[in-house]
């Protein structure tokens, strides 16, 4: 599982396109690789209590979107960016709010402690790799997006709840990466 992954991100290259935010796709260097999520904390103002990768704004200071992901990485949870190892990336994904996203994939050699930032985390949690292609999502939650009601993919492990644009960036990487045959539901409301 985790030589696919290396493989098949390191050939993938994504069409450049301009982005206002990047998260991080962090992975344990294992044979079943385990990913880093977080749940927001319930104050923040926006996708407060929602599981994400850590990420957020690019800032001018950043001198890549890689350097974002990185450096929100850091903020959020105390990752290190000597910690990882960059192999690849995602196209960017429109927010409903707007944004476009970059998923930045890396790798870990081992497990650091690591340390939510309260005024944005309430937990660090990980989710081994293949229950994403064990349990197929499920399309129970929706959104608005661009004056549009849609369904988006969501998952259920040990009481998180995995939904919304990271749950799309999930399938996207398992579509992607182990050719999983997971239903693709992304709204193209302009398209007619």
């Amino acid at each position: 599982m985790l030589q696919q992954l290396c493989e098949r991100l390191s050939r993938y290259k994504p069409p450049a396109s301009p982005v206002d935010a990047a998260v991080l796709i962090a992975l344990t260097r294992e044979p079943v690789p385990r990913v880093i999520l977080t749940r927001r904390a319930g104050h923040m103002n926006t996708h407060a209590g929602e599981v994400a990768f850590p990420g957020g704004k690019c800032d001018a200071a950043d001198l890549s979107v890689v350097g974002t992901a990185l450096r929100e990485a850091h903020e959020e949870i105390g990752l290190s960016p000597k910690e990882v190892k960059i192999i690849g990336e995602l196209g960017v994904f429109t927010s409903r709010v707007g944004l476009k996203v970059k998923p930045i994939v890396g790798l870990l050699e081992t497990m650091p402690e690591l340390t939510g930032n309260p005024d944005e985390i309430d937990s660090i949690f990980t989710v081994p790799l293949d229950f994403f292609l064990q349990q197929p999502p499920s399309y129970d939650h929706k959104i608005k997006f661009m004056g549009v009601n849609v369904s988006v993919p969501s998952f259920n492990y040990e009481g998180y709840v995995i939904w919304g644009l990271t749950g799309y960036m999930i399938v996207e990487l398992l579509r992607r990466v182990y050719d999983a045959e997971i239903d693709w539901r992304w709204p193209n409301p302009l398209k007619k």
